[in-house]
């Protein structure tokens, strides 16, 4: 009945069900646990916008290191011999296991991963900026306010920017991004706390730096590439 067929849902054990199950190609396009697909997409988004290799490279992704996509940024860069750099709270760093395989992944590969709450450090002379939502999908918004709290000094903004000391440094988010108030939710978020802006400003979103619309374009071309690798001959 299906070629293949695409996952994206909650449990990462689901889609691994699914996958010995299906009897045809079964794409995980974003569970709680990892974001695959953007990985292979915000990598390609990295090569073509530095003229370092990979194992030169080095970003930091600041918020919620918990999440998906904390944990895809961790594992990716470190398999990929890549300088990972995770800047959150304590309380929102990755699960102590998935960093200890990823510690063992980066002795093999050379790559370098560092977990800090402070931003200068973090930052510091980065190429890639990274950032993603505060509160992620199937959240109640009852958490928000805890995580606002916990997240506010991690807000890429202009100051973040100039402590990476590159004048090259480069942002990147997956989208969507909460940078003004033009949403509904934006708008709420500012009734409720005042803040115009969450993960990242409107300043630095728009701003020559933000190549977040090339990153998104690219998540066509790779995952279209997936496809065709799974499903041809």
């Amino acid at each position: 009945m299906y070629d293949g067929i695409e996952y994206r849902g909650f449990g990462q054990e689901l889609v691994e069900i699914l996958a010995e199950y299906a009897g045809v190609p079964v794409w995980n396009g974003l569970t709680d646990q990892f974001h695959p697909t953007q990985m292979i997409c915000d990598i390609l988004t990295m090569m073509e916008h530095s003229p370092k290799h990979l194992n030169e490279i080095a970003y930091c992704y600041l918020g919620d290191a918990r999440n998906n996509m904390g944990n895809s940024l961790m594992v990716t860069g470190c398999k990929l011999g890549m300088d990972v750099r995770l800047c959150a709270p304590k309380a929102l760093w990755p699960e102590d296991q998935l960093v200890e395989t990823c510690r063992e992944i980066a002795a093999q590969t050379g790559a370098r991963l560092t977990l800090t709450e402070s931003v200068a450090e973090g930052v510091k002379g980065v190429d890639y900026l990274y950032t993603d939502v505060w509160v992620s999908m199937g959240e109640p918004k009852e958490v928000w306010d805890e995580r606002i709290g916990l997240l506010k000094p991690y807000q890429i903004n202009m100051d973040v920017v100039k402590k990476t000391g590159n004048p090259n440094v480069k942002f990147m988010h997956c989208l969507p991004a909460f940078h003004n108030r033009e949403t509904k939710v934006g708008e709420d978020i500012y009734e409720k706390t005042g803040l115009e802006s969450l993960e990242v400003t409107e300043e630095v979103f728009e701003s020559e730096m933000s190549i977040v619309f090339a990153q998104a374009e690219n998540r066509m071309h790779t995952i279209k590439a997936i496809m065709v690798a799974t499903l041809g001959d």
